[in-house]
């Protein structure tokens, strides 16, 4: 779906509400490859289970802190490399869902009004 540019008109209310649907899923899609990629990894390199596991990368992926110590030296490997992936992940996928939003408003107060308007 292409978005509209600034000499196009403000895209109606339901198609935008589909593209905020197709964004919102993306984001959705990537939030859940990252607390699964999180969960396994956190499974297997920290020993833990599987409920802790995912517990670990939801917190870790929203930047609120670890809440199992890693005891292991691959298991502190891996949960570094995470944090840094998890850090970058959340913005962008914040951008990502937001991003149409934002389009909409700028595009709102910047649309050119037509020739006989005044």
């Amino acid at each position: 779906m292409k978005l509209e540019n600034r000499k196009q008109k403000v895209t109606p209310l339901p198609l935008f509400m589909v593209r905020m649907g197709r964004y919102g899923l993306f984001a959705f899609t990537l939030i859940i490859i990252s607390v699964l990629f999180g969960t396994i990894g956190y499974h297997h390199f920290g020993k833990i289970s599987w409920l802790d596991s995912f517990y670990m990368a939801c917190m870790i992926l929203t930047g609120m802190g670890p809440v199992v110590e890693m005891i292991l030296p691959t298991a502190k490997v891996f949960s570094a490399i995470y944090a840094l992936y998890s850090g970058v992940a959340f913005l962008s996928i914040t951008a990502v869902f937001f991003a149409p939003i934002i389009h909409r408003l700028l595009h709102i107060l910047h649309v050119e009004k037509g020739d006989n308007e005044n």
